[in-house]
């Protein structure tokens, strides 16, 4: 199997039947087509320079004589057209890309070379650029759509200039672009008819990605040194360093704290799931142990009967029978006790013995009891032991 640089050589030398080729670095075209087994061959390299062999071959191959446009719309040159497109390429983006693409595109075969401007020319003219010419240079001669890259080209253009790299024509977008010296930079090549419009991509340019970057600076700052950069790298003081690093801490705290909420949001159906399982057998649970039909509900019922019977007051005793004709009180049953007579009515009983006693015994009695009473209160007691017979006791 032939490599890559094998194949190169041998369709460069013509040692290839069955019609005319058109050999180009970037790819091989046969009738204006590029032949579908060495297109793999032209993603594997990269754009040469124009001072490469494979470019000064490409262009002493060609004669030289400008093509006119209705010819190169109608793809009938005889040879791919040279169209020529230039600038800074500074941070390279998909605005360059598609810039490119509608360079190479704008006739049906098209070789596209792309003049990159150096750094010394770019810091005077336009001012400062993120990557420097070698960086721009590589980043060009990879996108696919170029075939070959001139390095350090001019700020203006000459006829000198256009003949030794056979241009046909120029390619950029059509807002006049103004120097010192003149009001339009194009305006020569469009006297030519040489030139071909391209339109650009709104929304995106350096200028807008070097804007985001000033606008954001603490954040990218933060990202290099999260990364490894140190603070001198970044040219950033020491204060500052350490409230980024603080301010990184946070951040990933917060991320934390995020994939947990985030965890917990991808198993909440399960959580919710079990809980209500468990919710279940609680409701359960309480209502056989508290519901109306309960066991504590059996309890207390049973409970609450036995204390009101406790303390519920004994019926009253049957009233006795009244007595007899002969006077004979009837007998007691047992275990009933007969209730006491009224006072009012022993008092009576106890006084009906002493109805006959004369007014001389009542003085004795009082006489007694005056010294009974002389007794109680501390007075000289007699020698004999008083007996009580008086029939209250």
């Amino acid at each position: 199997m032939m490599s890559a640089v094998t194949i190169t050589t041998t369709l460069t030398n013509g040692h290839v039947p069955n019609g005319k080729l058109e050999t180009g670095l970037n790819g091989y075209r046969k009738n204006g087509c590029i032949k579908p087994e060495l297109e793999s061959v032209s993603l594997r390299l990269a754009a040469p320079f124009s001072t490469d062999p494979a470019a000064v071959s490409e262009r002493e191959r060609c004669h030289y004589g400008r093509i006119p446009r209705a010819v190169a719309l109608a793809g009938a040159g005889g040879r791919r057209v040279r169209v020529y497109s230039d600038g800074i390429y500074d941070m390279f983006h998909q605005g360059h890309a598609r810039q490119l693409q509608q360079a190479k595109t704008v006739f049906p075969n098209v070789y596209l070379i792309v003049g990159v401007c150096s750094d010394q020319l770019t810091h005077s003219r336009k001012g400062r650029t993120v990557m420097t010419e070698d960086e721009r240079y590589e980043a060009v001669r990879h996108c696919r759509y170029v075939d070959e890259v001139i390095r350090d080209a001019p700020w203006e253009y000459d006829e000198e200039f256009l003949e030794k790299h056979k241009i046909d024509f120029v390619a950029h977008d059509d807002i006049p672009y103004t120097t010192e010296d003149c009001e339009d930079l194009y305006a020569m090549i469009k006297a030519k008819d040489m030139f071909v419009a391209t339109q650009r991509t709104e929304g995106v340019s350096t200028s807008d990605i070097v804007a985001r970057i000033v606008r954001d600076y603490d954040v990218y700052v933060r990202r290099n040194l999260a990364r490894g950069y140190s603070a001198k790298e970044l040219n950033v003081s020491f204060l500052n360093e350490k409230k980024f690093r603080l301010q990184n801490k946070m951040d990933e705290l917060k991320d934390k704290g995020k994939k947990v909420m985030t965890n917990i949001g991808e198993k909440r159906v399960d959580i919710l799931t079990k809980w209500e399982e468990k919710s279940r057998e609680l409701i359960d649970a309480f209502l056989l142990l508290f519901g109306p039909d309960g066991r504590l509900s059996s309890i207390w019922n049973e409970s609450k009967g036995r204390l009101m019977q406790a303390l519920s007051q004994p019926p009253s005793p049957r009233a006795s029978p009244p007595p007899s004709e002969n006077g004979d009180s009837p007998p007691l049953h047992r275990g009933s006790a007969s209730p006491p007579p009224p006072k009012s009515r022993r008092y009576e009983t106890l006084r009906e013995p002493q109805a006959d006693v004369s007014s001389s015994e009542r003085d004795g009695d009082s006489e007694e009891a005056a010294q009974r009473q002389l007794t109680d209160d501390g007075s000289e007691d007699s020698d004999d032991e008083y007996q009580d017979t008086s029939p209250y006791l």
